[in-house]
């Protein structure tokens, strides 16, 4: 019997903030999570395919608060400080199930939860925050 992928979460126009860079990195960032999810909850899961996929969310993550946070300089966002900071506790956790990897330990059900929760509510409700402020300024 087929196994179909296991989805953690799904894309939804609810999470379009209507700027287009922004949002195919954030879906980027779902299909991630939700790769993530799909091998953990194998049977058998390739810790490989499992490293490859922490190793992306890592890096795709970085890179794309950069993006953000150079946007919020550029134009002077005043909550950029309290956004970098979510940024980081991200970028720690995300980190951190990498070294848990390293160790051995497969991301726990609790990881895969904060993940989830973490980018729906950073998306819906952080992010959504500055989306007006930087229409305002002309990004789209």
């Amino acid at each position: 019997m087929a196994r179909g992928v296991m989805m953690l979460m799904e894309w939804s126009e609810s999470l379009e903030t209507g700027i287009e860079t922004i949002d195919t990195q954030h879906r980027w960032l779902v299909d991630a999570i939700n790769a993530l999810h799909d091998e953990v909850t194998k049977p058998t899961p390739d810790t490989e395919v499992v490293e490859q996929v922490l190793l992306g969310l890592v890096d795709y993550t970085y890179n794309h608060f950069i993006m953000e946070e150079s946007l919020f300089q550029q134009h002077g966002y005043a909550d950029e400080t309290a956004h970098r900071a979510e940024h980081n506790r991200f970028t720690a956790k995300a980190a951190a199930l990498l070294e848990a990897h390293d160790r051995g330990e497969p991301p726990a059900d609790e990881a895969m939860a904060f993940l989830k929760d973490w980018l729906t509510h950073h998306i819906m409700k952080v992010d959504m925050a500055y989306v007006p402020f930087l229409k305002d300024k002309g990004v789209t």
